[in-house]
């Protein structure tokens, strides 16, 4: 980023905190605006720990409370601050496997943690979770003087790279050469956002996506006068699409290449479908216009509203 001149790191930073309960609070620095951070960040956390998603707890946008984190933004929540929540909570393993060990009688290299149970390799004895949460807060029976007491770790997390998702999209449309009007039939999406955490958040991120960008190739146009004044400056003169202007989409996600630099093999989804659309419906409507017989228009700037389409035809 520094190459690229921006003043700004593309880090991000987590804490997460065991409860001597066995619960966990997870304080991140990128804020969920519907992401659904709320349900991935639990799933990655609990699949590492082998417990269950409902004793986490992700606490974010209270500057009091979290570390100090570059927000959400160019789809980076879970490549960039999941991973930062996958280094805390493979700290939080590390010092937990040293408890366990005392605890089993065992050296911590020998300690296995699966499904919520710390097991000493090759052995039968184990020790649940939530008694090695519960000794982390008893320091006179600690293994070693100089662990603190508590389980409670932080992470940074600083990416090597961009991750680089990929995709394939496809719009069959129709268009009334009467009118200009551009009806989408189907819409198909492929993308390789490498691994998947929540295929349903995923796909909704796309669908999301897609209903933007579709908006912005047909509808969604900033007009201003003369003078520089904004005459769709409200919803009332501004098109959004709605219902009606978009079709049920083909969605798959299914060829993952893992990302190769950052600890969950993820990519960014969260733009796709909004990048991948338009260009697919604006040709889609060139390629109507020349099988219409109308093989001198080759450009339409959008929004490719009836009006330019019919203007196009007559030229």
């Amino acid at each position: 980023m520094g190459q690229l001149g921006a003043r700004a790191g593309l880090y991000d930073a987590a804490t997460v905190r065991v409860n001597a309960t066995g619960s966990i609070s997870v304080m991140v620095g990128a804020h969920s605006h519907g992401q659904g951070h709320e349900t991935a960040f639990p799933q990655v956390v609990a699949e590492m720990l082998g417990i269950d998603e409902s004793m986490i707890d992700i606490v974010h946008g209270d500057t009091s409370k979290i570390p100090f984190g570059m927000g959400t933004y160019g789809s980076r929540s879970l490549a960039v601050c999941g991973s930062a929540m996958v280094r805390a909570t493979e700290k939080i393993i590390n010092k937990a496997k040293k408890i366990a060990g005392h605890l089993l009688e065992a050296s911590d290299a020998d300690i296995e943690l699966k499904d919520g149970q710390f097991t000493v390799a090759g052995t039968d004895k184990s020790v649940a979770w939530g008694d090695v949460t519960l000794a982390a807060y008893v320091p006179h029976n600690y293994p070693l003087e100089d662990i603190e007491p508590g389980l409670e770790e932080t992470a940074f997390y600083d990416p090597a790279n961009f991750t680089y998702p990929s995709g394939a999209y496809a719009c069959e449309l129709e268009l009334d050469p009467e009118t200009g009007r551009v009806t989408i039939e189907r819409f198909a999406a492929a993308d390789d956002f490498g691994n998947v955490v929540n295929p349903m958040i995923v796909e909704g991120q796309v669908h999301g996506g897609l209903a933007q960008g579709i908006g912005q190739a047909l509808l969604e146009s900033c007009v201003y006068d003369e003078n520089g004044q904004l005459l769709s400056a409200s919803y009332m003169d501004y098109a959004m699409p709605r219902a009606e202007d978009v079709p049920f989409y083909q969605v798959d996600h299914s060829c993952a290449t893992p990302c190769t630099h950052n600890p969950l093999g993820v990519k960014g989804c969260g733009e796709a479908g909004a990048i991948g659309s338009p260009p697919a419906v604006v040709n889609a409507v060139i390629d109507a216009l020349h099988s219409g017989g109308y093989t001198q228009v080759d450009h339409i700037d959008m929004p490719v509203s009836p009006h330019r389409v019919w203007k196009a035809m007559q030229g």
